[in-house]
């Protein structure tokens, strides 16, 4: 039993790392998509996991950490747990160009179809699926994602004609 035991610890080690900030380090904010609205079906993968780079302020604990925060997050609670939190190393090649998201009070967001880019029908042997290519906020043309127009049509009847 120990010997499983240590094991599985020398595994679960490896994995682990220490996170540590001081004031004045840069971090990314983890933000969560809401449950239950649909964001890209499979290629949920793209949508944006961390919002920032924020400004360490202060070591509240070893484990949470005061964030400034930008104003449209002003009803955010500013001290976070290190899970929440990644390191932003500073390049000076890296420029950050996003659009600020509509990040709500407890750091989710809702993604939105803007518009229907195209239609298609899926011919199987013995049936037809009509799948339209959807453009959701917050994203590009090559990230459109093709979806079923009948669902599609049933949440967003607006994008529809």
């Amino acid at each position: 039993m120990l010997a499983a035991q240590s094991c599985q610890k020398s595994y679960a080690d490896t994995r682990r790392c220490k996170l540590e900030f001081e004031v004045g380090d840069q971090v990314f904010l983890k933000v969560s998509p809401m449950k239950g609205v649909m964001r890209f079906g499979k290629k949920g993968k793209l949508s944006p996991r961390y919002v920032g780079p924020f400004l360490v302020t202060e070591v509240v604990c070893p484990v949470a950490y005061r964030v400034k925060l930008p104003s449209n997050l002003a009803g955010v609670h500013d001290v976070f747990h290190v899970s929440t939190l990644r390191k932003y190393v500073h390049d000076p090649l890296h420029v950050i160009d996003f659009e600020p998201l509509q990040v709500q009070a407890d750091l989710k967001y809702e993604e939105k179809p803007v518009q229907i880019l195209d239609r298609k029908v899926q011919q199987l042997r013995t049936k037809t699926i009509p799948l339209v290519k959807v453009l959701w906020q917050n994203h590009d043309v090559e990230e459109a994602s093709g979806e079923l127009e009948q669902e599609i049509r049933s949440k967003y009847p607006y994008l529809f004609p």
